[in-house]
């Protein structure tokens, strides 16, 4: 069994008092948030853990607590956090919140190449702790929360300093301390972004580019009928029935199926009888649509454009220079630059600064397929030159025909990764 540390539960505005106290005595403060986004369809922020000056506090956020002065303070603290994205975000969503700087022990984690950087793995592997994982997918919006509940907020930042202590040891011995910072710092101008907001494309799921008119008009449909009913049983989207199940019904209408032949093949689990009847109005209202009338997408981001030959050619090259770098420092290649990244480095070399973080583009930058005398670049320079274009090197690049012997034929896959499609099957 797990020694679970002492903390002090705060859900009554005078408990806040010992919390502000600590904070203004200390520069750093252990973070880390609960949330019931797998219960609510409107994401809230649940539960603060906190671990200031040898004392852990667990702050009720859904108490009726002015937290204002817990922010202003918070604002003008290192953090140390584990995975700080989603907590980020979800602050800045709630309050506007931007941390000053932080750790995020599972950044630090990934660029040590551990194989498993979760909390519970690293906790584990250094002190010997399990932490309930059973209580990672609760709901921590109901109230009381339970003992066990509390415990394991508590476990969750009580070792977060001494995991930082000895994540920041092995950074320094590899030299990659000033890496860490510059994600880290990454991270929080991400977060600052929020989460995406509504958008009215955002029912073109997965292979929804597959569908024809028909199905797109009925996926329209199917989409916000769902959106309907999760906020009115306040769950999230995917506990009405999921994203498969909704491409599913928008083939059946390519294939010409008619409202109620798609209602009777499927079962929309324990609240199909009150589901089933808004549904086949959807349906309907789906199939009649003029398919025109639906929302136009968006015009294509310049950096979502194909890439040429020549640019794919340099997207090969580039990523067979970034493996390389990769295997020699035993790291995760796309902690150097992922997919996506590689074609905006393709599309436009000269601002490879503006895509990747310092310690990433200057790994890459002396690497050939960005250098000048780079075979390949003399040749895409000589048959510029010979059509009277003057070219810069970050317009270099080469085709198929003109690749030196041994080089990788350009590949036709320009995206990062194949765009997620959220395809959870229907809960029953």
């Amino acid at each position: 069994m797990n020694a679970t540390p002492a903390y002090q539960l705060i859900d009554r505005p005078e408990q806040l008092a010992p919390l502000l106290a600590a904070l203004d005595r200390v520069q750093e403060a252990s973070l880390d948030t609960e949330a019931d986004n797998l219960y609510h369809y409107r994401t809230r922020v649940c539960l603060l853990q906190f671990y200031v000056d040898g004392e852990i506090y667990l702050v009720d956020v859904l108490a009726p607590i002015d937290l204002k002065p817990l922010w202003s303070r918070l604002a003008t603290k290192h953090l140390i956090m584990h995975g700080s994205d989603f907590d980020v975000r979800l602050l800045y969503d709630l309050c506007h919140f931007r941390p000053k700087s932080l750790f995020d022990t599972m950044l630090a984690a990934q660029l040590l190449n551990r194989q498993r950087i979760g909390l519970a793995a690293l906790l584990e592997e250094h002190f010997g702790v399990e932490l309930d994982k059973d209580s990672q997918k609760a709901n921590w919006s109901k109230r009381p929360l339970t003992q066990r509940l509390l415990d394991y907020a508590a476990l969750d930042v009580y070792y977060l300093p001494r995991l930082r202590d000895l994540l920041t040891s092995e950074l320094a011995v590899a030299e990659r301390l000033e890496w860490l910072d510059q994600q880290c710092q990454r991270q929080i101008e991400a977060g600052t972004l929020g989460f995406p907001r509504d958008d009215e494309n955002g029912w073109r799921l997965g292979r929804s580019e597959r569908l024809r008119p028909t199905g797109l008009a009925v996926l329209h449909a199917v989409w916000h009928w769902r959106e309907e009913w999760a906020r009115k049983l306040d769950v999230p989207p995917f506990k009405v029935t999921g994203n498969e199940l909704l491409l599913r019904i928008a083939e059946s209408a390519d294939h010409g199926l008619s409202a109620r032949a798609m209602v009777e093949s499927m079962h929309l689990g324990k609240r199909h009888d009150r589901l089933a009847p808004s549904l086949l109005q959807a349906l309907e209202a789906g199939l009649a649509r003029d398919p025109h009338t639906l929302p136009r997408r968006r015009g294509r981001d310049p950096n979502q454009q194909p890439l040429s030959a020549d640019e794919l050619a340099l997207q090969d090259r580039l990523k067979t220079d970034r493996d390389r770098i990769a295997a020699r420092l035993k790291l995760d290649p796309t902690l150097i630059a992922n997919r996506a990244q590689l074609a905006q480095v393709a599309r436009a070399p000269d601002k490879v600064d503006q895509v990747l973080l310092p310690w990433q583009s200057g790994l890459l930058r002396n690497e050939p397929a960005l250098r000048a005398d780079h075979p390949a670049n003399r040749v895409a320079t000589e048959r510029a030159e010979r059509s009277g274009k003057t070219v810069t090197q970050g317009e270099l690049s080469f085709d198929e025909t003109n690749s030196p012997p041994g080089e990788k034929s350009p590949s036709t896959d320009v995206s990062d990764q194949t765009d997620p499609s959220d395809d959870q099957l229907e809960q029953t």
